[in-house]
């Protein structure tokens, strides 16, 4: 934040010299007038005062406020720049969301991938002090952002997805070692993965229990989400005549994403709705939350520079009235 302070607030006590030499100046203005005598005034009443006498106060007022600033810059203005101790999550997080043809079935609004994407940006936003990072997944996995603090491009990207930017398939395995991969070197307190998935592992090179081990061995704790409702979804096919719908059997390996979870001391949901993937999102939020105490800083710059500027300005211009339009005849 960015606020103006004094180092030396006590120079301020100068400002009295103002009052005290308003004072002296109107009485040696008065002791200035010296009497004469002549023999009528009448021709001098009602008479304006002359362009001169107007600005015959001037150079007092410009030496008044020149003296105010000085008091100003001896007491050292200053800009201050202050960042003080904050507590902060200070965790690294991946995303690795599957993608795969399934991801469409409407049992979810807009779809199973739809709401993934709407609750993982609501996630985002509330980790504003984390590291996040995105892994896509289908029948090969991809690293579509690394973990970064800008929330801006993450959500960008997240929004980007749809099924079939890959082949089709379910590799978790891979998808959950991609993940790792990205997140194993951080040097982050806390290294966090959450696995999002609707199927059973069908591709890839690596198991899902395999990438778990690796998970495990650096430290990262996996949370895994299994998506879709019980029994059968519907799931949009084009044909000839548009859209329709068939049933698709809900086919999750539920015990495979709770031995990932187990494994890496994560945990396993089961989202059937909008509401519960919230929910889920909302319950990791809140157990993740390693603290950090930010270190204080301040930085202070002077500021003196521009009141300095003002009063040599005033200065000036009280010389030029006295030896131009002011000047006294000999």
């Amino acid at each position: 934040m960015n606020d103006i302070e004094f180092a030396n607030p006590a120079f301020f006590f100068l400002f009295v010299l103002i009052p005290l030499s308003v004072v002296w100046y109107i009485l040696k203005t008065r002791r200035a007038r010296e009497p004469f005598t002549m023999s009528s005034l009448g021709g001098f009443i009602g008479s304006p005062p002359s362009f001169r006498q107007r600005l015959n106060h001037l150079p007092f007022i410009f030496r008044m406020l020149a003296l105010a600033l000085g008091v100003v810059i001896l007491a050292r203005p200053q800009s201050s720049s202050s960042e003080q101790n904050i507590t902060s999550e200070g965790i690294d997080i991946v995303l690795a969301m599957d993608i795969s043809g399934s991801m469409t079935a409407e049992d979810f609004s807009p779809n199973r991938v739809g709401a993934a994407k709407a609750v993982a940006k609501s996630f985002v936003d509330g980790r504003q002090n984390d590291r996040i990072g995105l892994v896509i997944f289908s029948g090969e996995s991809f690293s579509l952002c690394p973990i970064t603090t800008d929330h801006g491009v993450l959500k960008s990207l997240i929004d980007t997805i749809q099924p079939g930017m890959l082949e089709d398939g379910t590799a978790i395995g891979d998808g959950l070692e991609t993940a790792v991969a990205r997140i194993k070197d951080s040097k982050s307190k806390s290294k966090v993965i959450i696995l999002l998935t609707d199927g059973v592992n069908n591709r890839g090179q690596t198991s899902p229990m395999d990438a778990a081990g690796d998970a495990n061995l650096f430290g990262i704790r996996v949370y895994t989400i299994g998506v879709g409702k019980e029994g059968y979804a519907p799931m949009p096919v084009r044909t000839p005549f548009g859209k329709q719908y068939q049933q698709m059997k809900v086919d999750l390996d539920e015990n495979m994403l709770k031995g990932i979870a187990k494994t890496t001391g994560g945990k396993y949901f089961r989202a059937i709705d909008n509401n519960k993937l919230k929910e889920i999102y909302k319950e990791i939020d809140a157990l993740e939350k390693t603290k950090i105490e930010m270190t204080e800083f301040r930085k202070h710059s002077e500021k003196y520079f521009p009141f300095a500027l003002a009063a040599c300005a005033l200065l000036m211009c009280e010389v030029l009235l006295r030896y131009t339009l002011l000047r006294s005849l000999p």
